[in-house]
């Protein structure tokens, strides 16, 4: 049976969309420590747990593309 892959244009919009999400996941991480309000930290960290399950959804299907540049395993925020 074929293995199937990505289209070069589908494998870079995929790319663009795991980029997207790891920068968004590093912001709520970084703001988390900024913000006093319960309620909205606690909004925070479902947007965490919710992106490191989108990343890993995207991580998976990346995998189909037939050419890869490295994904970080967890983002490190710049700070300087």
């Amino acid at each position: 049976m074929n293995n199937p892959t990505l289209a070069p244009h589908e494998s870079m919009e995929l790319h663009e969309a795991l980029n997207f999400k790891t920068l968004c996941l590093a912001k709520s991480k970084l703001m988390q420590g900024l913000v006093f309000d319960q309620e909205l930290k606690a909004l925070m960290q479902k947007d965490v747990i919710q992106s490191i399950q989108q990343i890993a959804e995207l991580q998976a299907i990346y995998a189909k593309a037939p050419f890869q540049a490295s994904v970080p395993n967890s983002p490190t925020p710049i700070t300087h």
